[in-house]
């Protein structure tokens, strides 16, 4: 909801599209003799004929509803057609219909700002394609119209008994003394009827449209006159519209907030609204949403049109209903591995298909708990950084389960309930994966992606979008318990460090900045943004962190962006141009110090802060990432890992007459 009274602009042309039963078009274009038939998609499971998920409109002229089962379908409607919808993983697949409704994105797009809500709905922002037609070919000025254009349901317009409809409507779109709003609106038609004409033609789907002068209206408009048909709602028919527009069927009003307008202030409609002053719904509500209640009584909406084709997030669910609810946590992680799984495949192809990635993983079940005292108490949604790669997907969801599980059965656990312990039941589980941003463009420096990726991520070690963090003792992801480790075998400790290559994106990709040091399941975790800051303040250059948790080795450890994250390619002082000569040579003198004590001490300093932070075996390292570097910096790289085996750091480098260094390939970088 907006911070403040958002500004608006009549004069902008807005349309919702709509595709008619989506999932059923998509199964009918697969099965062409489906057409005209009475159509149901159902869930693939078995009980009851399968659940009910898209229903077309001659099935609904019989009765049937989505709420149905396929028995009860079958009943109302003896000849309808059950469709079963894909199955992958023993949940429903809809990437058919993901990749049908991308089909219909893609010629929506050519004719303005696009943004894709869902599936099977997008917001299209005409006003710029509005503006031009007016300018170069005004409605008034047409001889021909379309037949679908004159087919348009427009608000407000009044017939007397005997006028014809479709004369009504030319009659309003030519009108020219209508004013600039209501002119641009006219485009706006004409365009929409011709893009719907479109996606019938190349895609064979229907679709219904709204056309307003906001997003608010426009998606109001679409479900009102359906299938194939769109509506307008033209400035001064808004409130005619919202006068008698039920408060549940508003947007974010569906819930807590419409039932309390309903119960504390009487109001059953968005009409009914308009008897309260902006002041004392600031004072029910609080200042944003009592302002925000004030708007969308008179139509007033600021929120624009995104211009996103793509999915802002990923996700992967199922439920489980009635004795079908889990009971176990071994249950529980053998779904939460097949929806991890999903996951990792879509992103995967997101990264490889957009160049996209994203950072946060969330963790969302519904749940109930035996003999239940505390009914209404949610199961709370657990988030954290996301790292690449199916095996770490699914163990942070499954200890992201095991956080909220605690949170939710209470801070003793399982509670005796007389001779019986309090158990729970899991009735939904979904993970997804959001904060998605692009990847910059071009690879030929890997140092210029790791730097993007720092100001991207999250700033904060571990991220809790949806519920209060956990405590430090819980991490990002939790601490197994005596329970799972009995349940969950230990990760493989082989990690591979594989800097991601954006063409052919390997399938265990981990990308970690240096927040996210090591991976997110220890609790060490919790101490990092101290530890970072400290070092911060004393300006010491960082190049890992010690890891002594063996556990911790084997769930990953910092990619080679935390040896340069720090890295400070300026002119050196004095007196780090002695440590780096102390480090990169055991053989060298010590001739550029004047005290040989302090010397000494230098040499000391350095050899510890060596042995502090760079705390992993030089083994485990994937020498492929050496091997993406130039060569004079591979030579720097092996003499600082391997320092009984340097090479002359005096030794010049090709033909220039300078020393090799490091510094001279990358930027320095912002603090």
């Amino acid at each position: 909801m907006p911070v403040a009274r958002p500004e608006t602009s009549d004069a902008r042309v807005i349309a919702h599209v709509d595709m008619d039963c989506f999932y059923v078009q998509v199964e009918q274009r697969k099965q062409p003799e489906l057409r005209g038939l009475p159509t149901a998609v159902v869930q693939y499971n078995e009980w009851q004929g399968g659940g009910l998920i898209a229903v077309s409109y001659e099935a609904r002229k019989c009765g049937v509803k989505r709420s149905m089962r396929g028995d009860e379908a079958k009943a109302a409607c003896p000849e309808i057609q059950l469709v079963q919808v894909p199955v992958a993983r023993g949940k429903a697949d809809l990437n058919l219909y993901r990749s049908a409704g991308s089909e219909v994105v893609s010629i929506l797009a050519q004719s303005g700002k696009c943004e894709r809500a869902s599936i099977d709905e997008v917001y299209l922002d005409l006003t710029d394609a509005a503006e031009s037609m007016l300018a170069d070919a005004p409605p008034e000025s047409l001889e021909l119209m379309d037949e679908e254009v004159l087919k348009s349901h427009i608000l407000g317009i009044r017939r007397k008994d005997g006028d014809d409809f479709e004369e009504s409507v030319r009659d309003w779109i030519c009108r020219k003394d209508a004013d600039r709003r209501d002119k641009l609106l006219s485009c706006g038609i004409i365009i929409v009827a011709e893009l719907r004409k479109q996606v019938l033609k190349e895609t064979e789907f229907t679709c219904s449209a709204g056309i307003a002068h906001n997003k608010m209206l426009a998606k109001l408009a679409s479900g009102m006159n359906k299938p194939a048909q769109q509506t307008v709602v033209p400035y001064a028919a808004v409130q005619e519209l919202l006068s008698s527009l039920p408060i549940k069927k508003m947007k974010q009003l569906g819930g807590k907030l419409g039932t309390s307008l309903q119960t504390d202030l009487g109001v059953d409609t968005v009409g009914d609204l308009l008897q309260f002053s902006e002041t004392k719904l600031q004072e029910h509500y609080g200042i944003n949403t009592g302002t925000w209640l004030w708007n969308i009584a008179r139509g007033i909406s600021g929120e624009e049109v995104q211009g996103r084709l793509l999915p802002k997030s990923h996700g992967s669910g199922k439920t489980f209903p009635g004795p079908r609810a889990l009971k176990s946590l071994s249950n529980v992680q053998h779904w939460l591995n097949q929806l991890s799984e999903e996951l990792s495949e879509r992103l995967s192809s997101d990264l490889e298909q957009n160049k996209r990635i994203a950072s946060t993983l969330t963790l969302h079940a519904s749940a109930f708990k035996s003999r239940d005292s505390d009914s209404h108490k949610k199961f709370p949604s657990k988030s954290c950084p996301l790292r690449y790669g199916v095996t770490k997907i699914q163990e942070d969801a499954f200890n992201l389960f095991q956080a909220a599980l605690r949170e939710y059965m209470g801070p003793f656990g399982s509670k005796p309930q007389g001779n019986k312990q309090e158990t729970w039941r899991i009735t939904g589980l979904s993970v997804s994966a959001s904060k998605i941003v692009d990847i910059p463009s071009g690879t030929s420096s890997i140092m210029r992606y790791f730097q993007s990726q720092s100001t991207s991520r999250p700033a904060d070690g571990c991220v809790q979008d949806h519920v209060v963090t956990p405590s430090a003792s819980e991490g990002c992801s939790e601490q197994r318990s005596t329970e799972t480790q009995a349940v969950i075998p230990e990760e493989d400790t082989g990690v591979t460090y594989t800097l991601p290559n954006f063409e052919t994106p390997d399938k265990d990709i981990d990308l970690v900045s240096e927040k996210d040091v090591v991976s997110c399941p220890s609790s060490e975790a919790a101490d990092v943004p101290a530890q970072l800051e400290s070092n911060r303040s004393t300006q010491t250059k960082r190049t890992g962190r010690k890891i002594n948790n063996p556990k911790e080795k084997n769930r990953g450890m910092p990619s080679i962006v935390d040896i340069f994250k720090n890295y400070n390619a300026t002119p050196p002082s004095k007196q780090e141009t002695q440590e780096d000569s102390t480090v990169s040579s055991s053989t060298s003198k010590r001739a550029n110090f004047s005290n040989s004590s302090h010397s000494s001490e230098v040499k000391q300093e350095s050899e510890e802060r060596r042995q502090t932070d760079w705390g992993y075996k030089i083994g485990e390292i994937d020498q492929s990432v050496f091997d993406e570097l130039p060569v004079e910096i591979q030579r720097e790289l092996r003499s600082f890992l391997h320092p009984n085996k340097r090479l002359n750091t005096n030794s010049k480098s090709k033909g220039d007459g300078s020393t090799s260094s490091i510094a001279r390939y990358f930027p320095p970088l912002n603090r």
